[in-house]
C-alpha cells in the first residue's frame, strides 16, 4: 500500500502549490490539496466523497472530515464547496492539511470501499 504524500512539481499545477496522496487506492483513498490566493487558503479534493450519498455513511464522513480539518493546527475555518471539496482557510501547512484528509480517509476506508463497490 502506497501512502505517501507528496508535493505536486510547480510546472504540473496551476494553484500556488499542491500535494497529492499517492495510493494504490486512489477511488478511495485519494486525495489532493491546493493553495489558492484569491481567496486566500486550501482546496482539499476527497475523490470518494463525489460517491457518498446516503446516510449515516455520509454524514458520519463529512462530519468527521470537517471537525479533522478544523483541527489541524493553523485553520481559521472550513467550509464544503462542493461534494468532494473542502475550503481551508487561516496558517496550515499543505502536508497538515493533507495528512488530516487522508486519516479520515483510511479510517473509513473499509466502509466507504463496500460502499463504492455496491453501486
Amino acid at each position: 500500500m502506497i501512502d505517501d504524500i507528496e508535493r505536486v512539481p510547480d510546472d504540473e499545477t496551476d494553484a500556488a502549490e499542491a500535494w497529492q496522496r499517492l495510493t494504490d487506492d486512489p477511488e478511495i483513498r485519494g486525495i489532493e490539496v491546493s493553495r489558492h490566493p484569491d481567496p486566500e487558503g486550501w482546496q482539499v479534493y476527497v475523490w470518494v466523497a463525489e460517491f457518498l450519498r446516503e446516510d449515516p455513511l455520509e454524514a458520519e464522513f463529512r462530519q468527521r472530515m470537517n471537525a479533522a480539518l478544523g483541527a489541524v493546527e493553523g485553520v481559521a475555518s472550513v467550509a464544503e464547496e462542493d461534494r468532494e471539496v473542502w475550503f481551508v482557510t487561516g496558517a496550515a501547512s499543505g502536508p497538515a492539511v493533507s495528512s488530516a484528509a487522508a486519516r479520515v480517509v483510511d479510517e473509513l476506508s473499509e466502509r466507504t470501499r463496500a460502499y463504492v463497490d455496491s453501486l
